[in-house]
C-alpha cells in the first residue's frame, strides 16, 4: 500500500472520521518559498534562501493544528528566551556530518572555529511536482549535494506528503539520494540525518547556564535557566524517557509538551525499509530531536561496529520518515498514527 493513502486511513482510525482539512500548496519563486497552507492558514513552508542565507534547505516554520510553533525561529526570526546556540539548527532538515570527508551538518554562514571542515553545501535544483488536496498534499523537490569545490556528489529527491486534520498535522519525508560520479561514504558520524530544532517550550527543563535571545536577537548571558513553561519530554517506543533516549534504538520517539496552553506530542517515526532500522536517536534536551541509523560506533562509544555506509556511483538509497504533530498530546490518539507503514 501506498504510503500517503495507508497514513489516511491511519488517520480515520485515530479519530473516527477525521475531518480532512483543505491542503494548498503555493510557489513563489521569487520568495524561494513554498508554502504550505491548511484551510488558509499556516503550516509549514519549504525553503530555498541559497547558501548565503542557508546552506540547505529547509521546512520552517513548522505549526500545530492549534496555530504554534514547534521549531525554533533563531536565527532567522527570533523569539523572546530562545538559545542562540547551534546556528546550522533551523527548522526540519536532513543532512550528515561526513560525507566522503565533508560535514554537511555544521554548515552555516556563522560556522564557528571548532568546526573545520571540509564542509558540504545542499543547493535546491527544482520544484518537480505540488499536488494540492483535501486533507493531504504533495511536494516533490530536488537538490544536489556539493562538495567544498562545488562539485554534486548527491543528486537527492524528496517527496513530502502532508496530512491535516481537526488536531494533527503529518509530514512524510521521502528522500532519494543518488551518488553522481563516484561512490560516496558516509562515515560513522552522530550528526545526522533527519532533524528538528524545537521550540524553546518544548525543550527539557534544565538548570545549566546558557545564552539566550531577546525579540531583537539581542544575546544575554544567564547563570541558571528560567524553565517557566518549559515543558518538554522525550519517551521512545521502547519506554525510554528524558535524556536517556539519546544513543538508544527506537521505531520511534515521541516529544510532549505545552505550546501557549495547547498540549501536543510531536513524534518522528522511522520507517522498517530505511537502513539500520530501528534508527539511533540523537536526541538532545536542548531542542535537538534527530534520528540517525548511520552512526552505530559512536552512538554505542564503540560497542557496535561502524557502519561506513558505502553508495556506489550510480546507485541510490531512499530513507523515509515520518513526522506526526498532534494537538492533545495522549498516547491514545497518537498510537495508531505511530503504527508500522
Amino acid at each position: 500500500m501506498r504510503p500517503v493513502l495507508f497514513f489516511l486511513l491511519l488517520l480515520s482510525s485515530a479519530s473516527g472520521i477525521a475531518q480532512q482539512n483543505k491542503i494548498d500548496i503555493r510557489h513563489d519563486e521569487a520568495a524561494k518559498r513554498v508554502s504550505v497552507l491548511v484551510d488558509g492558514k499556516p503550516f509549514t513552508a519549504y525553503i530555498y534562501p541559497g547558501p548565503d542565507v542557508l546552506k540547505k534547505p529547509v521546512l520552517y516554520p513548522i505549526m500545530t493544528a492549534g496555530g504554534n510553533f514547534i521549531t525554533r525561529g533563531w536565527p532567522l526570526d527570533p523569539r523572546p528566551d530562545e538559545r542562540i546556540d547551534h546556528p546550522h539548527h533551523v527548522g526540519m532538515w536532513f543532512n550528515y556530518g561526513d560525507v566522503n570527508g565533508h560535514d554537511f551538518w555544521n554548515n552555516s554562514t556563522a560556522v564557528g572555529p571548532e568546526h573545520k571542515g571540509p564542509f558540504g553545501t545542499i543547493v535546491h535544483t527544482g520544484v518537480k511536482s505540488m499536488k494540492s488536496g483535501k486533507g493531504k498534499g504533495e511536494l516533490v523537490v530536488t537538490a544536489n549535494w556539493l562538495d567544498k569545490d562545488g562539485n554534486p556528489m548527491l543528486e537527492e529527491t524528496t517527496t513530502y506528503h502532508f496530512g491535516a486534520t481537526t488536531d494533527s498535522r503529518t509530514i512524510d519525508r521521502i528522500t532519494t539520494l543518488k551518488a553522481l560520479g563516484a561512490p560516496v561514504e558516509f562515515k560513522d558520524n552522530k550528526e545526522g540525518m533527519i532533524a528538528i530544532r524545537m521550540a524553546r517550550q518544548l525543550e527539557q527543563p534544565s538548570t545549566k547556564p546558557e545564552v539566550f535571545t531577546d525579540a531583537q536577537g539581542v544575546a544575554t548571558k544567564v547563570p541558571a535557566l528560567n524553565n517557566a513553561g518549559v515543558t518538554g519530554h522525550y519517551r521512545s517506543s521502547e519506554g525510554v524517557e528524558g535524556d536517556a533516549v539519546w544513543g538508544s534504538r527506537a521505531r520511534w520517539v515521541s516529544l510532549t509538551g505545552t505550546l501557549n496552553q495547547e498540549s501536543i506530542a510531536v513524534v518522528i517515526q522511522d520507517h522498517p525499509q530505511n537502513i539500520g532500522y530501528p534508527t539511533y536517536w540523537h536526541a538532545r534536551g536542548y531542542g535537538l530531536f534527530a534520528a540517525n541509523p548511520l552512526g552505530p560506533s559512536v552512538f554505542t562509544n564503540g560497542k557496535a561496529p561502524a557502519m561506513n555506509y558505502k553508495l556506489p556511483a550510480s546507485q541510490s538509497v531512499t530513507f523515509r520518515y515520518r513526522i506526526l504533530i498532534q494537538s492533545g498530546g495522549k498516547e491514545s490518539k497518537m498510537s495508531p498514527l505511530m503504527a508500522d507503514w
